[in-house]
């Protein structure tokens, strides 16, 4: 995907543990994804030995899709949630939406985007600047991405703005566990076994290093609910999953 230079505000964010200027973190994560897009999946299941499925099971649990819904998956690289929606939701329509062009076409090419073709489209599009018009879906839901969004509060207010009234936010994410030793042990094993993992596994140790210092760098489930609230959403709610190591939270636009 070809994108405009956006203007150098000035202002920094994090990448990682690195602080870098607003403008070249969308570049950076952007290459990030597009080195891992191949092995995306693989390593999804290593890392989390295949308990993200579970999770997101958990969040459409929690969604529970209705018939002729519509349903938005930004960050939705290869269309993890979006097929188990279409999976539950008879004559509902799912839209991926991802900035990486490799982790859509991964996406494509999986046994499950040929059979749902009718109900499913692909959209290369930025959290922060989506490309749809408001009030289009009947759900918005992003899993594991909006910590790499450059300001999360645009992607937040995107959220909202797209949503129909009544419709449904679900953010499924990695989250802080309230126990700090527990914290501790699983901050050990992150950062000395998932790049190691990447290495291995992708390829890859420095993305997946960056992977695992974004976790950190992302707000507790406390501080995030709190920003939900400030886009707009109703009746903000989360869930710890596996004792916080990720976290499920839910919104209303009313």
């Amino acid at each position: 995907m070809t994108q405009d230079t956006p203007p150098d505000t000035g202002r920094t964010t994090h990448f990682g543990f690195q602080t870098v200027p607003e403008d070249e973190k969308a570049g950076r994560v952007h290459g990030v994804f597009t080195n891992v897009a191949s092995k995306y999946d693989v390593m999804n299941d290593a890392m989390s030995l295949g308990i993200h499925r579970v999770w997101k099971d958990a969040m459409l649990d929690w969604l529970a899709p209705r018939p002729g819904q519509r349903l938005l998956d930004v960050a939705g690289g290869t269309g993890d949630v979006a097929f188990r929606f279409l999976d539950r939701a008879p004559e509902a329509h799912a839209t991926v939406c991802d900035m990486t062009e490799g982790m859509l076409l991964a996406g494509r090419t999986r046994a499950e985007a040929e059979n749902m073709a009718d109900r499913l489209d692909w959209v290369a599009g930025d959290a922060m600047a989506l490309p749809f018009e408001s009030g289009t879906f009947d759900a918005y839901t992003i899993s594991f991405g909006i910590r790499n969004v450059t300001r999360i509060g645009d992607a937040l207010s995107e959220a909202y703005r797209v949503l129909r009234p009544g419709g449904r936010l679900m953010v499924l994410e990695f989250s802080q566990l309230p126990n700090p030793m527990m914290q501790k042990a699983y901050d050990l094993y992150s950062f000395n076994v998932i790049p190691r993992m990447g290495q291995i596994i992708a390829g890859d140790r420095e993305s997946y290093q960056y992977l695992v210092e974004s976790i950190r760098q992302f707000p507790d489930q406390d501080r995030f609910a709190a920003m939900i609230a400030d886009a707009g959403f109703d009746n903000v709610k989360y869930r710890n999953l596996s004792m916080g190591i990720a976290a499920l939270h839910s919104g209303w636009k009313i």
